[in-house]
């Protein structure tokens, strides 16, 4: 059932019925910051709300929207609707480059236009072939246990129940299967303060981490094949930290570092990897996402891959698609969008790769499924 919490009348109304890239600018210029993502949700909540062939449920800011139709199969279509902060890049605008038109701003790749593409569907095909349960969901980007796809899988199992899953993520509007595992440690060395002046007497945690980048830096990432997909890992500082003041010799450093690891890996084994690589040194796990495998030898991938005229490829980056790989329920990354742009300050997406998106899933979505 929808929510009965009281709309804020500050918050835009969405028009469903706009076009797919009209829709994706109204979304991005609605900020949603990962924690600021209610507006946006009221937004959605209130925009579905007539939609009689939909039965509309709130968790928290994330919406599921579903059909009940009595179909053989049913299909879970989702996206996240949070961004990473702003640099200068709200509100939108739309710009040519060459021959290619864009819409610039943040979130536009990353994923409101995948969202966009989404809810217009979900608001005009009352008649599917498959029953299709939408989700629109807050808190992806930033630490896993905040993810509200984990929150809504933990207090409303049954919303999961599915036979394929399309996560919208950007994927230049070409199919990516599975996804890379994610874990992020800190591994510290320790030392003994002194003053500076007299640095002899005390120990250095500063210096004590160089053979710390020396294993990074001579690390060579693993390209993993994985049923017929060449995944390629990554090992890297991404942070580093340590010292008091600029007289006094550290005490402790830490070395943050993040490892994408090939579906091939459980993250247990990923952990067990790099408590070998760094064996000597305190480590601490403060992130970690299980991979998912690609999953496209499903009847219904298979199907979907034909009607969109895909080649499919690998996901280098975690996404989603693993908590429905969990789940047992096996899933694509599907969206307009360069992923190289998502994050970035010049992010922008092609208008074609909306349109393309919205065509090619509105066909999928409305042909007969054997």
């Amino acid at each position: 059932m929808p929510s009965d919490r009281t709309i804020d009348p500050s918050v835009p109304a969405l028009d469903l019925s706009a076009s797919s890239i009209e829709l994706t600018r109204a979304l991005c210029d609605v900020e949603s910051v990962s924690g600021n993502e209610t507006p946006l949700a009221d937004a959605i909540e209130a925009a579905l709300a007539g939609s009689a062939h939909l039965e509309v449920i709130r968790d928290g800011d994330t919406i599921v929207a579903r059909t009940n139709l009595g179909r053989a199969q049913r299909v879970v279509i989702a996206g996240h609707i949070d961004t990473v902060p702003l640099n200068e890049n709200l509100p939108t605008r739309f710009e040519t480059d060459g021959d290619v038109d864009y819409l610039w701003g943040r979130g536009t790749v990353d994923m409101k236009a995948g969202v966009a593409v989404q809810l217009k569907l979900a608001a005009e095909l009352a008649d599917t072939s498959v029953d299709v349960t939408w989700m629109w969901y807050d808190h992806e980007e930033v630490n896993a246990d905040l993810n509200g796809l984990g929150r809504l899988a933990a207090n409303r199992p049954d919303l999961f129940e599915g036979d394929f899953a399309i996560l919208g993520e950007p994927s230049n509007s070409q199919v990516e299967g599975g996804c890379n595992g994610n874990v992020r440690i800190e591994v510290r060395t320790f030392g003994k303060r002194a003053h500076s002046a007299r640095a002899w007497v005390g120990e250095n945690a500063i210096h004590k981490a160089a053979p710390i980048l020396d294993i990074l830096a001579g690390y060579t990432p693993r390209e993993v094949e994985v049923e017929g997909l060449v995944y390629r890992e990554g090992l890297n500082a991404v942070g580093i930290s340590g010292g008091i003041a600029g007289n006094v010799i550290p005490d402790e450093c830490m070395v943050h570092v993040n490892y994408r690891f090939a579906p091939s890996r459980t993250a247990a084994e990923a952990v067990a990897h790099l408590e070998d690589l760094f064996a000597g040194f305190d480590i601490t796990v403060v992130d970690l996402a299980e991979g998912a495998r690609p999953g496209l030898d499903a009847p219904l991938a298979l199907k979907f891959l034909e009607a969109v005229g895909a080649e499919p490829r690998p996901k280098y980056g975690w996404t989603d698609v693993a908590r429905f790989s969990a789940l047992g329920i096996p899933a694509v990354n599907y969206g307009p969008g360069d992923p190289l742009k998502a994050h970035a300050d010049d992010e922008r997406v092609a208008l074609t790769q909306i349109t393309d998106c919205e065509d090619a899933l509105r066909a999928w979505l409305t042909a007969p499924i054997g």
